[in-house]
C-alpha cells in the first residue's frame, strides 16, 4: 500500500545528497587495486518456500512473508520517475507487493536523509543515488547497509558547457557553478585531462535547483547535472549547450541502488528476496512501457503536493533516458539490477585515484552488496521467476 507522506523533504537534505561523499562518479577504468568482495551468505534452502514459475506462491513463504510485518521504503528523491524508485512504484501500482504477501509502506525522502534510517532498520529499503555514496556512508558510520539492485551501471552525471567553450581544455582559468560539490565523476573526467578544482579552476555554489536560473549565472562557464534532468531542462528552454558525459571519458559510475540493512536480510530473508522480486518485475514493466511508468510517478507527485516542483514532461525525459541507460549497460549474459562486483571496485577504486575520499578514507566494499539475490530472480529467459 502506498501511503503518501514526506520524510525530510527540505532543501538541506537535498543539499546533503550533494555533499554526502564528495560525490559519486569518477576516474579511469585503469584505476588502482582493487579489493576482491565478498557477498551476502545465502541461507540453507527450503524447498516449501520455493517460488516456482507458474506455481501456487508456497503459504508458509506467505506466512514468512507476514511476519516482517509493515516494510518501509523510503525514496530516495520524492516520487520521481528514476531508478530504483519508479520500479518500486510501479510494482506496488501493478500489486507485485500484495501478491508476494507484503505490506509495503512507500514514503517520499531524499537519498542522504534515508541512510540512517535503514541502516537503523527504522525503514528497511531505500533508493540510494551511487555506489560510491552507499559504501561511504557505511564505512564512515559502522553501518551494514547491503545494496541489492544496481540498476545503472554508469554514472548519471553530465557536464553542461556553455557554447563558447569549446572544449574541455578551455574550462582552465574558469568558473563551474554546483549544487553542493562537484560530483566525483565529473572531477574524474576533468582530473584526467590535467583540470584539478582550486588549482585550475574554480567552483561557485548555486543556489536552488532551477537549472535555467543557474544557467544565466553570469560568470560561469559550465553546470554539472545528471544527464536525465537538467539536460532535459535546457533543451526544453531552447538554452545552448554542449554536454560532456564522463562515460565517454572511461569514468565508471553506477546509479539507482535498492538497498537495505543486514539485520532485515538476515531476519526475514524471504520478505527481502520478495521485496526484490516485486520491484525487479516492476523495473521489467517500467522498462517495457516508459511512458506509463512516467505517469505513474506523476500522478503520486501530485497526490503528495509536488513539492519540488517537477513536470510531467521533465519525469518523462528522466525515466526515459535512466530506461535507456540501463538497457544499454546492461551486458550480454546478465539482466536489469543485478550487481556487477568488479564494476562496483572500478567505481571505488577510481574516485579513489582523483582524492574523493581524502576526508573520509576510501570505503570498502567488502559486505556492501549481495550479488547474487537479485541474479536469483531471473529465469534463463530475462524474466523475473513469478508464480501464478
Amino acid at each position: 500500500m502506498l501511503r503518501q507522506r514526506a520524510f525530510a523533504t527540505t532543501l538541506t537534505a537535498l543539499a546533503l545528497f550533494a555533499a554526502a561523499c564528495g560525490g559519486d562518479d569518477a576516474a579511469p577504468a585503469t584505476a588502482p587495486t582493487t579489493e576482491v568482495p565478498t557477498t551476502t551468505q545465502a541461507p540453507e534452502p527450503d524447498a516449501a518456500l520455493d517460488v516456482v514459475a507458474g506455481q501456487p506462491f508456497p503459504a508458509a513463504r506467505c506466512e514468512a512473508n507476514r511476519r516482517a510485518g509493515t516494510i518501509s521504503y523510503l525514496t530516495g528523491f520524492d516520487f520521481a520517475a528514476t531508478a530504483s524508485i519508479v520500479d518500486v512504484l510501479v510494482a506496488d501500482h501493478n500489486g507485485y507487493f500484495d501478491d508476494m504477501c507484503l505490506d509495503v509502506d512507500i514514503a517520499a525522502s531524499f537519498s542522504t536523509a534515508n541512510y540512517p534510517l535503514v541502516a537503523g532498520n527504522d525503514a528497511q529499503f531505500s533508493s540510494s543515488g551511487s555506489f560510491s555514496e552507499l559504501a561511504t556512508f557505511s564505512s564512515v558510520n559502522e553501518a551494514e547497509l547491503v545494496a541489492l539492485a544496481v540498476e545503472g551501471r554508469v554514472a548519471i552525471d553530465g557536464l553542461m558547457v556553455k557554447p563558447e567553450i569549446e572544449s574541455l581544455e578551455q574550462l582552465a582559468g574558469t568558473t563551474i557553478g554546483v549544487k553542493g560539490k562537484l560530483p566525483p565523476s565529473i572531477a574524474a573526467m576533468l582530473a584526467q585531462i590535467g583540470l584539478v578544482e582550486g588549482t585550475d579552476f574554480d567552483t561557485l555554489l548555486l543556489e536552488g535547483f532551477n537549472p535555467i536560473a543557474h544557467w544565466e549565472v553570469e560568470g560561469i562557464s559550465a553546470v554539472p547535472g545528471w544527464k536525465s534532468n537538467e539536460p532535459g531542462a535546457l533543451e526544453r528552454a531552447g538554452v545552448a549547450f554542449d554536454l560532456y558525459d564522463p562515460a565517454d571519458f572511461g569514468i565508471p559510475g553506477s546509479f539507482g541502488l535498492v538497498y537495505t540493512n543486514r539485520q532485515f536480510l538476515t531476519e526475514h530473508p524471504t520478505a527481502a528476496e520478495d521485496f526484490m522480486r516485486a520491484t525487479m518485475r516492476g523495473l521489467a514493466d517500467a522498462i517495457a512501457d516508459p511512458a506509463a511508468a512516467a505517469t505513474i510517478a506523476v500522478d503520486l507527485i501530485n497526490g503528495n503536493g509536488n513539492p519540488n516542483f517537477l513536470s510531467p514532461e521533465g519525469e518523462t525525459f528522466r525515466w526515459a533516458t535512466d530506461a535507456k541507460l540501463i538497457a544499454d549497460t546492461t551486458p550480454a549474459g546478465s539482466f536489469p539490477g543485478v550487481p556487477d562486483a568488479a564494476a562496483l571496485a572500478a567505481e571505488i577504486a577510481a574516485y579513489d585515484a582523483v582524492g574523493v575520499y581524502t576526508e573520509t578514507g576510501r570505503p570498502t566494499i567488502e559486505g556492501r552488496f549481495d550479488a547474487d539475490l537479485v541474479a536469483s530472480l531471473y529465469a534463463t529467459d530475462g524474466s523475473i521467476i513469478w508464480p501464478s
